[in-house]
């Protein structure tokens, strides 16, 4: 095989609903989810954290479920549904939650608060009323370095009331 026969694919279009509407562009192959959103679509409530899917800053919900926005390349939701924080919101799907977490100040500087709104969300549409073991398991993979987590358990307790 020569030089010339070798062609790199640095792009490819992809068709996806993106919080309910339907998206078709260019994206670099390479690029992850979270930055392609970021980056591209300039929806910024996920965040690049560690990079490596261990903290939960990413999280970005993929045809229903919640997965890390950094390990999924973007090329990858060609044909499905994406939904980030931001769609949550604007639906009012997360709105219990989100009164819940200013209730308890659960989110202090804000960095892992969309990623604990998107695993929290996921959490509360499998199990009404989880309990507070329940709560501190699905959210063991988001890290936190200012709460401590107790506000964090708090308000997910409270809007699981308030969602009953």
């Amino acid at each position: 095989m020569d030089d010339l026969s070798v062609r790199c694919v640095e792009h490819a279009n992809i068709q996806f609903t993106l919080n309910g509407k339907d998206v078709n562009c260019l994206v670099p192959v390479r690029r992850n989810l979270v930055d392609f959103l970021r980056q591209d679509m300039g929806l910024t409530a996920a965040h690049v954290g560690c990079e490596v899917g261990v903290c939960g800053a990413c999280n970005v919900r993929v045809d229903g479920a919640v997965v890390r926005g950094c390990l999924m390349l973007a090329v990858q939701v060609d044909g499905l549904s994406v939904e980030t924080l931001e769609g949550l919101a604007e639906s009012g799907e997360i709105a219990a939650l989100q009164r819940a977490f200013v209730t308890r100040n659960a989110m202090q500087c804000g960095f892992c608060t969309p990623g604990m709104l998107m695993t929290a969300n996921e959490l509360l549409q499998a199990k009404a009323c989880p309990s507070r073991l329940e709560i501190r398991d699905a959210i063991s993979g988001n890290y936190c370095r200012c709460t401590g987590y107790q506000a964090i358990v708090d308000a997910i307790e409270i809007a699981a009331g308030e969602d009953a």
